[in-house]
């Protein structure tokens, strides 16, 4: 009977503790302090990530309460990336639903090669502030829309997303060694769009870059089916941008961004190029070649010869 009573004590004394333990973990940090703290959740953060730098920043008094809050509320996955205009003054639950809504910056990543009709897509989708002006300022911009994970207020205009996009590309650029190429940072930022669009891995780029201006010295036409796919546009049937090019349309489609038609670079930048592209635009590999084709697993066969290339299509069925 003593026992049960020891037992029956401690367990209430365990209860009593949670309870305290539990109301105080809720409880605000500091409620007198209504200072506000811009608190980031970057993309793919963990709940235990977020709890620890909430109690880093001063913003809760308990991690492992925020944890089982969250959890309690079936909130884990709603937690929104962006930043979040939070106080020390908000309870532990208010802080938790805030996270869920109310980002004051939107996490919006542009990848490499998108045109800047693309781009104006992604940004629509997630901007709020988003105006269908807004397409023709990014395409007066295409290829120095620097593809990277942006935060974006969500009250942005375009001048300020812009600008963002354009300083980091500035910035990436100024690190690049481009005085051996022989082109102009215009010349550089269109091939290198056009490698982007060419290329399916990294370790190529150079190579094809190499390919590229071996034809443009030897006054050859660059035949890159991506700049026909620039001039195509959207397939409006199923909404889909750089879809494949037919035999016939190497002819047909007409416009000066036709590298088949057109010997030389074309206009303009066809996408927006990241930093391995440009690197490949500015220093291209010392090759012999001048043709390249992707086979049917996406393996890049190379060629020196017009002989050799088409080889390289009857072999690979292409």
């Amino acid at each position: 009977m003593k026992k049960l009573i020891i037992v029956a004590i401690l367990l209430i004394v365990v209860i009593f503790g949670s309870v305290i333990w539990w109301k105080k973990g809720i409880s605000a940090s500091d409620p007198n302090n209504k200072n506000s703290i811009i608190f980031v959740v970057k993309p793919g953060d963990g709940v235990r990530e977020i709890s620890n730098r909430l109690k880093k920043q001063g913003l809760i008094k308990s991690p492992i309460v925020f944890f089982l809050l969250v959890k309690q509320l079936g909130i884990d996955k709603k937690i929104e990336a962006g930043d979040f205009r939070l106080s020390p003054s908000m309870t532990t639950q208010e802080i938790a639903e805030n996270l869920t809504h109310g980002t004051l910056d939107i996490w919006t990543t542009v990848p490499e090669g998108k045109r800047a009709t693309e781009i104006a897509e992604i940004l629509k989708e997630k901007i709020p502030s988003s105006d269908p002006s807004w397409l023709n300022i990014l395409k007066s911009h295409e290829g120095y829309l620097f593809p990277d994970t942006y935060l974006i207020p969500k009250d942005a205009n375009i001048e300020m997303i812009t600008n963002q996009m354009r300083g980091n590309f500035d910035k990436k650029y100024a690190g690049i060694n481009t005085s051996n190429s022989g082109l102009t940072k215009k010349q550089i930022v269109i091939l290198a769009s056009l490698i982007e669009r060419e290329a399916i891995t990294d370790a190529e780029k150079p190579i094809i870059s190499g390919i590229l201006v071996n034809r443009l010295n030897a006054g050859i036409a660059l035949q890159v089916d991506a700049t026909i796919q620039y001039a195509k546009g959207q397939n409006l049937s199923n909404k889909k941008w750089w879809e494949p090019v037919s035999i016939e349309e190497y002819k047909s489609v007409i416009s000066n961004y036709n590298t088949y038609l057109h010997p030389g670079l074309p206009p303009g930048p066809i996408s927006n190029p990241g930093l391995e592209a440009l690197r490949a635009a500015a220093s291209p590999a010392d090759t012999d070649y001048l043709y390249y084709i992707h086979d049917k697993d996406q393996k890049i066969r190379y060629a020196k010869t017009l002989s050799e290339h088409n080889n390289n299509i009857e072999k690979y069925g292409l």
